[in-house]
């Protein structure tokens, strides 16, 4: 700021200067510009411009043509006070015509002692000039109007250059504009910056930061579920420690946080497992709860283990582990799939919904031969057939708590349909609880055939849309429990004397890591003595493996049943 101030404070000490050298009503003798006489007159003619003030001298002596200059080198001794006086006539150099030469004689011995009086003011107004000006100021090279060289390019001070008839050229004042100028937009620019950087900070503090409501809602949620006699995975690992540590925390892309993650657990203290996940992200930002859930549920499946690459196997393995047809009444191999490109369903906007829809539906369209068939759109379609549809294990239902609680069903039912082939051996839905969940099934137990169709079928749409992947997760999914290969080999079987005895039915299960639930799906429960029986661990091993633990697990069960 004082530089800026100096150069202000100089620029107006030169214009009063320039002021008082032009308006001037009177007009300044003529300069002793280039002395022709010997050296000895010259050196006194710096005195001699002390007539040279007289204001009527300059128009009488014009005329004039006599040489005067000796006569003038006299006279001048006694002025030699006066000093200052050569200033001035230097200042008004360029007044003179070209014919000012001359003018030397004209200068009367009666004027001289008016002269003196003249340039004792301009000496008074210098003096005013309390400092220096600066160098980039009293460096300016100027040319003097007069032709005399050496006025302009010596290392003369600015006073000595406008006192001496030299006018500084135009480009000087704008010097210190432009300085100014320069300062002022490099502290403008700075201050811009600065702010800038500071609306940055904020935002990413406030991206980074849990909403009030939010965290009472956690706080509430987490209390509540403590002291509950749930059985929920979510209450085992969810500690004092894990909560405090991850309620602040968001995910970058789509800032989801813990309540979208443990909400549907808050509110169903049901729940098998009680998490889902909004985004790809919180598998790593939230992984404090998911890795110690993801190791329990999938067998031991540790943080530092990494999902295998996929593999089908050999499909020609499996063969019907029901060939008489007497406990499998269907069997079903499905795999989830998430799209490149698309967050989980809590983050979905309704558009989005609808665009993948849209890729859907093409992408299956180009299906051909047994795979061959018909999308329908869940919108405007008929609710006899949509529950006819439900009650064949074709479509997903409308309502399932789990699933609204974490927000998963939002803009219902935009974006949602169902693909099946013409024989319904083969669907395909559409944004239920996944991306895509891909089905193959038919009645019996011919799990060799079903499993074949499903691994032509992945293959072709893969070919078609890119799945989203994690080389230590394998295929991601919204619930922990279809991550790796999101393989679920399930058959709907008939075992009524295991189901008189529950206990029985669960040890067998757990030996060969299968799931038994009802056969409307997970949280519902068995009728008629028909269970829904799939292999549980989905990470940790290839697609074959995990269907080898359904075959191996559903023939066993059989053999019990067969010997009770």
């Amino acid at each position: 700021m004082f530089a800026l101030w100096y150069l202000t404070f100089a620029v107006d000490e030169i214009r009063k200067r320039l002021a008082w050298l032009f308006s001037s009503n009177k007009p300044a003798a003529q300069a002793l510009d280039n002395k022709p006489a010997n050296p000895a007159p010259a050196k006194e003619s710096a005195p001699a411009p002390a007539p040279a003030p007289k204001p009527a001298a300059v128009p009488a002596p014009t005329p004039e043509p006599p040489k005067p200059a000796p006569v003038v080198a006299p006279k001048p001794t006694p002025v030699p006070v006066p000093a200052p006086a050569p200033v001035p006539p230097k200042e008004e150099a360029p007044a003179p015509k070209p014919k000012a030469e001359p003018a030397p004689a004209p200068v009367v011995t009666p004027p001289k002692p008016t002269s003196p009086a003249k340039p004792s003011s301009p000496p008074k107004q210098a003096h005013k000039m309390p400092i220096p000006l600066p160098k980039s100021l009293s460096e300016a090279s100027t040319n003097g109007q007069n032709g005399n060289a050496a006025n302009g390019s010596g290392p003369g001070s600015v006073d000595e250059r406008v006192l001496g008839g030299q006018q500084a050229p135009e480009k000087v004042l704008p010097t210190p504009k432009d300085a100014s100028n320069d300062f002022i937009k490099g502290e403008t620019n700075a201050f811009i910056q600065s702010i800038k950087e500071a609306q940055q900070l904020g935002e990413r503090k406030q991206d980074t930061m849990v909403d009030a409501a939010v965290l009472a809602k956690l706080e509430e949620g987490y209390a509540k579920l403590a002291a509950s006699d749930s059985k929920s995975l979510l209450k085992k690992y969810l500690t004092k420690e894990v909560f405090d540590n991850l309620k602040n925390k968001v995910t970058p892309t789509f800032k989801s946080t813990l309540l979208d993650v443990i909400q549907s657990g808050l509110e169903n203290h049901d729940s098998g497992v009680g998490i889902y996940a909004p985004d790809a992200e919180s598998y790593t930002v939230f992984a404090d709860l998911f890795d110690p859930i993801i190791e329990d549920y999938h067998g031991g499946f540790k943080k530092t283990d990494k999902h295998p690459a996929s593999n089908f196997g050999d499909v020609a393995t499996f063969g019907n582990v029901d060939p008489t047809n007497e406990y499998v009444i269907s069997t079903r191999v499905r795999c989830g799939r998430s799209m490149q490109g698309y967050p989980f369903n809590p983050c979905l906007t309704e558009e989005q919904y609808k665009e993948m829809e849209g890729k859907v539906s093409s992408t299956l369209s180009g299906l051909e031969g047994e795979l061959k068939g018909k999308f329908y759109p869940l919108t405007g379609m008929e609710k006899a057939v949509q529950q006819q549809l439900i009650d064949d294990h074709f479509l997903f239902k409308e309502g399932d708590r789990f699933l609204q609680a974490a927000n998963a069903c939002r803009f219902w039912p935009s974006g949602r349909g169902i693909y099946h082939n013409d024989a319904k051996t083969f669907l395909v839905w559409c944004n239920e609880e996944d991306h895509l969940r891909i089905i193959s099934m038919q009645q019996g137990g011919d799990l060799g055939q079903i499993y074949k169709r499903l691994v032509t079928a992945v293959n072709e749409i893969e070919k078609r849309v890119p799945f989203s992947h994690d080389d230590r997760l394998g295929f991601l999914t919204f619930c922990p429990t279809n991550l790796g290969t999101t393989i679920r080999a399930s058959v709907h079987i008939k075992v009524p004397k295991l189901a008189s005895n529950k206990a029985k039915l669960e040890e067998v299960a757990a030996k060969y890591n299968l799931q038994v639930r009802g056969t409307r799906g997970e949280h519902t429960e068995a009728e008629g003595g028909v269970y829904d029986i799939s292999n549980k661990r989905r990470m940790g091993l290839t697609e074959f493996d995990a269907v080898k633990e359904m075959y191996d697990g559903i023939t066993e069960l059989i053999k019990l049943e067969k010997s009770l």
